[in-house]
């Protein structure tokens, strides 16, 4: 199986699933012939689906028939019960799951024995085909089927591999700073407007920085301590700044956040 013809199939087709799909699709990595799912909604569904080509299923069946990988994009909690009608059609079948805190072997406890699973979380920049997946090392799959799964990924993010035991703070890291970096990106529109800038240039300005800053810096491999030496001037401009967020707990403050997120899994 390649990835011209591989089949995909979403059960859940929300934020996290629509931003896979897009990915796919705005790296022309997959055809919308090649993907379906399914939801709960179907109108919405429907909708959703739609608008990208893709086709709707009536139910997570359907949906595990027509695919050759099933991604599992529903609210971790609901994992047990989705996936337990769907236990002898997944032979043969790739389960990718995409619900946070749920690992290897609760999928080993959940599934039928021989299931071939594995546990990969996006971020939304996905959607763009700048996702990071943490990706569970441990799983269940044939060297060749990883060896696609990873092709898949790879097309569309960055997949990083890590441990059972920190894929949580690796998920937080990735799959939270989105949220942290668009606050950060709202602050320096809200500063740009208070000195004439339009909030659409600042707002461009700001998140064009983001990008830039996140791609030099995989591109260069530097520290990130570097990188901010790189601009700060002596008596310069920037430097000033820096002093001014050090100063507010601008550090503390995005540690105290990564460890009040961690407070989900406990």
């Amino acid at each position: 199986m390649t990835g011209e013809e591989v089949k995909i199939g979403f059960i859940g087709f929300g934020n996290m699933g629509q931003a896979i799909a897009d990915g796919f699709l705005y790296t022309h990595t997959l055809k919308p012939s090649q993907m379906c799912a399914c939801a709960v909604n179907y109108e919405k569904l429907k909708k959703n689906t739609e608008k990208r080509g893709m086709k709707a299923c009536r139910d997570s069946k359907e949906t595990v028939e027509q695919s050759d990988i099933v991604v599992v994009a529903v609210k971790p909690w609901m994992t047990g019960a989705v996936l337990a009608p769907l236990k002898d059609l997944l032979a043969g079948k790739i389960l990718w799951s995409v619900a946070a805190g749920v690992m290897f072997d609760d999928y080993e406890a959940m599934l039928a024995p021989g299931t071939h699973h594995i546990s990969a979380i996006p971020s939304t920049p996905a959607a763009v085909g700048e996702g990071i997946y943490t990706c569970e090392k441990k799983h269940s799959l044939t060297e060749e089927e990883y060896a696609l799964f990873h092709s898949l990924l790879s097309a569309i993010g960055i997949v990083a591999e890590v441990e059972t035991q920190k894929v949580n703070i690796a998920n937080t890291i990735s799959g939270c700073g989105p949220a942290f970096a668009s606050m950060f990106i709202e602050a320096l529109g809200d500063a740009g407007v208070m000195y004439g800038l339009t909030r659409p240039q600042a707002y461009e300005l700001a998140a064009g920085m983001i990008a830039g800053t996140g791609k030099l810096m995989l591109h260069q491999g530097k520290h990130p301590g570097q990188m901010k030496d790189d601009v700060c001037s002596p008596g310069g401009t920037t430097i000033r700044g820096v002093a001014a967020l050090e100063k507010a707990g601008f550090r503390t403050a995005i540690i105290q956040a990564v460890e009040a997120a961690m407070k989900t899994y406990e």
